[in-house]
């Protein structure tokens, strides 16, 4: 077997290492995007190519084929990209909504600001409940009847 022969699926390899790592090295908010966009790519060739049946054609009744390839991966992958597109743009809106929040869109410094945050939190010192005068009323609780 020829190595060379299933260059498809080392496109796949190599297109999913690179969108792991791009993932799992960058700090960068919307390059993690990128990167799982990448990945994302590699897994829809992957399929594409396993879907393709050597010598068949697509399932229209001709003469001369006796070998049809399934149309049914190619379907998926179509319906995959469309989902893909719609999570990739929601994941930049949350990444928007983030740098309005934190300023930045990297992942160090929006953690940063957040354990300051939590230790400011920490610092405040609960308020000590506003006292009931002895001429107030109290308030009753349940029906107005009883």
């Amino acid at each position: 077997m020829n190595l060379l022969a299933q260059y498809n699926y080392w496109v796949v390899i190599i297109l999913m290492m690179l969108g792991f790592y791009i993932v799992i090295s960058h700090g960068n908010l919307v390059k993690k995007l990128m990167g799982l966009g990448i990945f994302q790519t590699s897994v829809f060739i992957l399929y594409i190519s396993m879907g393709n049946v050597e010598g068949a054609t697509a399932p229209i009744l001709a003469e001369g084929y006796q070998s049809f390839s399934s149309p049914l991966p190619h379907v998926l992958i179509l319906t995959a990209i469309v989902v893909g597109i719609a999570t990739t743009a929601v994941g930049l809106a949350l990444v928007m909504r983030i740098r309005e929040a934190y300023g930045t869109v990297e992942e160090d410094e929006i953690q940063t600001i957040d354990n300051a945050a939590s230790v400011t939190q920490a610092e405040v010192v609960p308020l000590e409940p506003h006292p009931v005068a002895e001429d107030e009323p109290k308030r009753k609780v349940g029906n107005k009847d009883s």
